[in-house]
């Protein structure tokens, strides 16, 4: 948290880049290592999608070679939506932090805490998934609680009991859901969220900003992948995109 806060002031930044690398692997190597060093200078975070690795025979190797390549102080959050309990989480928890290097993990709270407490240590942060961007026409999320408010509200107060009780937890909530995503902030005011859904998911970033951010300019992190992947200038899109965000920002920091 202490990481991504110091960076956050440092890089007057609330953008998350996100790598889901497409192509052949010697295209991706290559756009992997433009998109770190044109970008790292606009970047809050980097948040590699773990599923975009995985599916090539060296994917290890390269999200190893591409953690390695930003820079230290910019926080790396690999997004695996990890979702196991006991023993098997704390492999997934030493993979991500120790194999790979990442500061954060995205995890999958369905089988509840004790798949998100093997991800707790320290100097790490952990993203609850709450209310993501997919527009399923079946959504759990939304399914009705008995004693009021929807699935996605009482992961919420999950997630917020656990950081008041262990730390280092925040919620992944959607940009297409600006409505949720105040009402995720209503619920917890003070924790970070990770924000996926603007650009090419049709999320509002105007909607999102006013909805989510906390008093002081703070508390989420807005994902752009296929928006900077895609750009003819990575560098130039991230820093539209910051300032984009910046202008709705009723503080700078």
């Amino acid at each position: 948290m202490e990481k991504l806060i110091q960076r956050v002031q440092y890089a007057n930044s609330l953008l998350c880049v996100g790598l889901d690398p497409v192509g052949d692997d010697a295209q991706v190597a290559r756009r992997l290592a433009e998109v770190i060093d044109q970008t790292h200078d606009y970047a809050a975070a980097f948040k590699p999608n773990l599923a975009f690795f995985l599916s090539r025979e060296d994917g290890v190797k390269l999200l190893r070679e591409t953690v390695q390549r930003i820079p230290e102080s910019i926080p790396v959050i690999l997004d695996g939506k990890f979702g196991d309990i006991a023993n098997t989480a704390d492999h997934y928890a030493k993979f991500a932090y120790d194999v790979i290097g990442a500061d954060a993990v995205t995890v999958n709270p369905y089988m509840g805490d004790d798949a998100v407490r093997p991800f707790v240590r320290e100097d790490k942060l952990v993203f609850v998934l709450t209310k993501t961007s997919n527009k399923s026409q079946y959504s759990m999320q939304d399914m009705a609680l008995t004693r009021g408010g929807s699935l996605a509200d009482g992961v919420a107060k999950v997630a917020c009991r656990l950081d008041s009780e262990i730390g280092g937890i925040g919620l992944v909530v959607g940009a297409t859901h600006p409505n949720a995503l105040a009402q995720m902030r209503a619920i917890c005011p003070q924790q970070w969220f990770l924000v996926p859904g603007v650009g090419a998911q049709g999320g509002d970033l105007e909607a999102t900003l006013k909805a989510g951010l906390r008093p002081d300019g703070a508390g989420l992190l807005i994902n752009t992948s296929r928006a900077i992947w895609q750009a003819a200038d990575a560098g130039l899109a991230a820093r539209e995109l910051v300032e984009q965000i910046n202008q709705f920002r009723p503080v700078a920091v």
